[in-house]
Formats: C-alpha cells, sequence, structure tokens
C-alpha cells in the first residue's frame, strides 16, 4: 500500500512539470525509431557485403512484382527503394550516408530526451527539499524533541539525494525502454513470428525473477537509509558534544560505538547488493540459454527448411541481440526504484505527519497586549497524560507587571513558560491573553509579542549585525547599534575583528557565555516585545559577565511584562510578584520580603544561596 501511495505521490510532482515531460517522451520516441532504423540498416548493409549484387536486384525485383506484401516485405521494399542503387559500391555508399543521417538524428534525440528528464529530475528533488523543510518549520516543538537532529538532516539530505539518484536512472530508462521493447518486439513479429514468440519466453520469467528480488532490495533499502540515518545523527551528536568527550577521556568507546554501527551499515548494504548484482546476471544467463536455442532453430530454418531468408535471419538476430540492453536497463530500473521508494516512503512519512500547534479554522490576529496575561486551571503532560509535569496552575500578571518563577531543578519553570508562547498546548486550562484563549488567536501573531532570551542562546553563524536584526526585516545600522548599547554589547562588538560585520562561527562559538547571551539580549530589544521571558537567562555567567547582562536585561524588561526565571534569587527581588513551584504546582507566592520571612520552599532556597 506504501508502495502505491509514494509511487502516486511522486508522480503528483513528476507531472507539475508536463512540458519537459512530454517533450521527452516525444525525444524518446523519436530516439527509439532511429535506432531501430539504424539496426535495419545495418543488417541491409551487412547483407549487401555478403551476398552477390544481382541476386539483390532480382530479389528486390521479385518483391516489386508481387500483388500482396506482408509487413516485413514492405518494410523490406521501404528500405531499398531508399538505398539500393544501380551498382553495389554505389549501394553501399548509400547504406553509409544513412547510417551517418540516422545515427546523427538518434543520438540529437537521446540528448533532447536526457536533458529534458535532468530538468523534470532536478526540479523535482528541488521541489521535495523545499517542501519538506518548509514541513520542518510547521512541525510543533514535540516532534523535535522526540527526533534526532542528525535523522532529520539525513532525511532531507541524504534520502532526498537517494531518490534523485534512483528517479535519474528510473526516468532515464522508465520512458525508453518501455517504447524500445515494443517496437524492437514488433519487427522481431513482422521478420518472424515463430522466432518472435520463443524469444518472448525471455519476458515473463526474467519479469518473474526481477520482482522477486526487488521486493527484498526494498525492505533492506528502508533498513539501511535507517541505518545511515543513525550513523548521520551520531555524527552530528559527537561532533556538537566533543568538548564532553575529550574531558572525559571517551575517544576509545566512541571510535567503538561508532564502529559498529558503520559495520551494521556494511552488513546492511552488502546484502542489498548481494540481492541487487544477482538479478541482472540471472536474467541475462536465461536470455542468453534463449538466444543459443533460437540460433539453433532460425540456423535449420534458414539452410534445411529454408522458411526465412539469411538476410531475414541476420536481421533478427541483430535484433533480438538489441532488445537484451533494454530488457538488462529495465531490470536496474526496478532494482533502483526500490531503493529510491524506500526514501520516499521516509520523506513521505515526515510530511503526512500534522502538527500538534495549528492555527483554529476561525483565529484572529493579536497586535499587543492590553491589559493582562492569565493563566487559569492549566494542567500540561508530555505524551502520558497520567505524568502531569503542571498541576491546576492558576495566576495573572496585569500589562507591565514582573513575575519571577522559581524552584527547584525539574518544578516546570521553563514548561510554564514554553506554554505562553505556545510551544506546547495545555493539557486542560487556558492560557489568556486579554481575556482571550490563547487558541483561538493566530500563532504567528501571538509569538510576535514575545521575546525570549534563555541560558542556552543559539546564535546564527553569520555576523553580529545579522544575529542582532534576526527576524526584523528592512533594519537600519543605527537602529542595530542602540539595540547592542542598551544590551552592554556596543564596546566588545567594535572590539572584534570586523566590528558588526564579523562572523561569529557556529552557535557563536568565538564569543564567550557573557557576549553570546548580551547579543541574544540586543536581539530581544530590536524586536521590541510587549512581553519577554528571561529564563534562566543568567545562571551559566561568571559574576563580572553577570553584572553586564543584569544591567543589560534591566534595559530591556523597561517598560514591558515580564516573566524571569531564575536560579540566582539575587535577580527576583524587585518582581512584583513571585511564583514558587515545586513538582508542577505553585506551592507560594507572594513578594520577596512577604516570601523571605515565612517558612516555606522560598526562604529555604534563600538560605541555601545567601548561607544566611
Amino acid at each position: 500500500l506504501m508502495k502505491e501511495s509514494s509511487l502516486k505521490r511522486l508522480f503528483k510532482f513528476v507531472l507539475a512539470h508536463w512540458p519537459f515531460l512530454l517533450l521527452s517522451t516525444l525525444a524518446a520516441f523519436f530516439f527509439v525509431i532511429f535506432n531501430s532504423a539504424s539496426i535495419w540498416i545495418t543488417a541491409t548493409m551487412i547483407n549487401n557485403i555478403l551476398i552477390d549484387f544481382n541476386e539483390m536486384l532480382v530479389e528486390n525485383q521479385r518483391l516489386s512484382n508481387l500483388s500482396e506484401l506482408s509487413m516485413n516485405d514492405r518494410l523490406k521494399l521501404f528500405s531499398n527503394n531508399l538505398l539500393l542503387k544501380d551498382t553495389a559500391i554505389s549501394t553501399v555508399s548509400a547504406v553509409c550516408v544513412a547510417l551517418i543521417v540516422v545515427f546523427s538524428a538518434k543520438n540529437i534525440s537521446l540528448y533532447i530526451k536526457n536533458i529534458t528528464l535532468s530538468i523534470v529530475q532536478y526540479r523535482l528533488i528541488r521541489d521535495l527539499r523545499n517542501k519538506l523543510y518548509s514541513h520542518f518549520h510547521y512541525l510543533s516543538l514535540s516532534y523535535f524533541n522526540k527526533n534526532k537532529s542528525g535523522e532529520l538532516t539525513a532525511v532531507l539530505v541524504n534520502d532526498i539525494d537517494n531518490m534523485r539518484n534512483s528517479l535519474s536512472i528510473m526516468f532515464q530508462k522508465l520512458f525508453v525502454e518501455p517504447i524500445n521493447i515494443l517496437i524492437l518486439m514488433s519487427l522481431l513479429f513482422i521478420v518472424s513470428t515463430k522466432l518472435a514468440l520463443i524469444a518472448l519466453l525471455i519476458i515473463p520469467v526474467s519479469g518473474i525473477i526481477i520482482f522477486g528480488i526487488s521486493h527484498s532490495i526494498r525492505r533492506r533499502s528502508a533498513r539501511s537509509q535507517a541505518q545511515l540515518a543513525g550513523i548521520t545523527s551520531m555524527i552530528a551528536e559527537t561532533i556538537g558534544s566533543m568538548r564532553i568527550v575529550k574531558a572525559f577521556a571517551n575517544k576509545g568507546f566512541e571510535i567503538n560505538r561508532f564502529a559498529k554501527e558503520t559495520q551494521k551499515y556494511y552488513k546492511l548494504m552488502l546484502r542489498r547488493d548481494r540481492l541487487r548484482f544477482v538479478s541482472s546476471p540471472v536474467s541475462e544467463t536465461f536470455g542468453a540459454t534463449i538466444a543459443a536455442l533460437l540460433l539453433w532453430v532460425g540456423a535449420r530454418d534458414v539452410l534445411v527448411i529454408e522458411s526465412i531468408s539469411s538476410e531475414d535471419f541476420l536481421r533478427f538476430i541483430l535484433l533480438l541481440f538489441s532488445l537484451f540492453q533494454p530488457l538488462k536497463n529495465l531490470t536496474n530500473v526496478v532494482n533502483e526504484l526500490q531503493n529510491g521508494l524506500a526514501s520516499a516512503d521516509r520523506v513521505f512519512a515526515i510530511m503526512d505527519i500534522k502538527s500538534d500547534i495549528q492555527d483554529s479554522d476561525n483565529a484572529i490576529e493579536i497586535k499587543d497586549l492590553e491589559s493582562s496575561l492569565s493563566f487559569k486551571d492549566v494542567s500540561f503532560s508530555y505524551g502520558d497524560k497520567n505524568k502531569k509535569v503542571l498541576h491546576n496552575i492558576n495566576f495573572k500578571i496585569n500589562k507591565g507587571e514582573i513575575i519571577a518563577l522559581v524552584g527547584p531543578s525539574g518544578a516546570g519553570k521553563s514548561t510554564l513558560v514554553d506554554l505562553i508562547p505556545r510551544f506546547y498546548d495545555t493539557l486542560s486550562g487556558a492560557v489568556k491573553i486579554d481575556g482571550k484563549d490563547i487558541k483561538e488567536l493566530k500563532i504567528n501573531s501571538l509569538r510576535s509579542l514575545m521575546g525570549i532570551v534563555t541560558q542556552e542562546t543559539f546564535l546564527f553563524d553569520d555576523s553580529v549585525k545579522a544575529n542582532i536584526a534576526y527576524g526584523v526585516e528592512n533594519i537600519s545600522d543605527e537602529r542595530v547599534k542602540d539595540a547592542a548599547k542598551a544590551a552592554n554589547a556596543h564596546e566588545f562588538i567594535q572590539n572584534l575583528p570586523e566590528g558588526y560585520d564579523t562572523i561569529i562561527g557556529e552557535r557563536g562559538v568565538s564569543l564567550s557565555g557573557g557576549q553570546k547571551q548580551r547579543i541574544a539580549i540586543a536581539r530581544a530589544i530590536v524586536k521590541n516585545p510587549p512581553i519577554l521571558i528571561l529564563d534562566e537567562a543568567t545562571s551559566s555567567l561568571d559574576s563580572e559577565s553577570e553584572k553586564h547582562v543584569q544591567s543589560a536585561i534591566e534595559n530591556l524588561m523597561n517598560e514591558r511584562t515580564v516573566f524571569v526565571i531564575a536560579h540566582r534569587l539575587s535577580t527576583v527581588h524587585n518582581a512584583n510578584k513571585i511564583l514558587v513551584l515545586e513538582k508542577g504546582q505553585i506551592v507560594q507566592e507572594g513578594k520577596h520580603d512577604e516570601l523571605v520571612n515565612i517558612d516555606g520552599l522560598y526562604k529555604q532556597l534563600h538560605k541555601m544561596q545567601f548561607r544566611t
């Protein structure tokens, strides 16, 4: 079922480029016609050399005088009228000229067929890759939490490239070889029905062998593609965590782990190729056996029974051996197609995944936070409904207020703020902005209200300016600099080799933690969001960096509605309200001065940090 579905869907993509497909099919048809003509003329040329020229003239005269002609006789008469001249040498000259013309026309048709199919093939792969990449952006965060980035990269790059290779072979041959086989088989029947019926035995038996093998090839291709995706994921993971690997002196373990996975891949690929390479020799050996049988039967018909002329038998053998190559090509097409379909299954399986987070049918735009944001009886779980991460959360934050979320690791602080931009949806209850459930708002407009600065700052491998201006179009250099100044970043940016045009490397590797954090804050300042989420933005910094970042954060928080998650309680003293979370529940709420004087979790956390 999946095979039919993937094939059908692939052809929908292909048909989008039907003008090139039509041109390619026409070129393929002319290629086959000229190819068959070249075989016919070659047989005529060999016959011309082997037999007496006068016999040819007598035979041609006999054909001309016949009142009823078979298709074979008509074709011979037609070619003789074109090629047969007054003398043997001038006939050879005419045949040579005809061969040059026919071969030139055949190869021009072949080029047109190949280049137009390449256009279809590369456009198809471009469209598929673009569609899959767009779909990644459409999927919810929960999907990326469950699936490794390396494996998704492998599908986007390796699987689609694998489809390109398979489709290249498939297109180049699937459009030509069936027409080729059909015309060559028709010519075989025209020359000798008896011999053609014997030759026909090749096709069904070869077909049974090919399709039996190809089913196994597809299964093995699917396994090998999944294994390759796992290897790609492991490479990405190891490169990303090389510091940890070296710190734990774990080089040997990682090398062995990788070697085991590549050995598995080697075995899978070898099993697949054992099957792939056996189908062609088996069908070819069977074909050669049939050819030997035909030679024996045909030679007997020519020499003993004299039911077929030597010219016709020669022509039949040339046509038959010309038929072997397209049949062999078609064998490979089926095998390659199985390989490509295994990849197509993986690509379409991802495209079929629906995002958990979608705009409702009547979703409305939101421009600003007018009065308040509130949580009403909100509960949440990651998948398993019995394992709730948040339980009945209720609170309200007014415009311009600061709410701090504190509590031990795993209390649910980050999960709570992830519900505000709808990275995840609530299990029950509602998050409301100005009284409207955020599920009724358009996701893009909701997220455009928010600036998020996290402990794990992600910067792109681009210039400092591009990172600060990320997501904002047509921004002036002045505005970028103002944001950098407010984020206490302008000074160190100016000292970089090329200032704001310095390329900062993948994930910002050339910057310190505090510098990266200040660029992230400048990015949030440029966006100018009414709601700000600070998720442990200073927890991984040293005290010197923290001073700069803390000052930048105060500039950023000015006149905004702010959620602050903090391990360091010094950052939450000025909050309008502090929510203390434990095991997914709010266990205390109030201002710092109130909570520090009441026995409870906040007082314990405060004591642990400040040793008071």
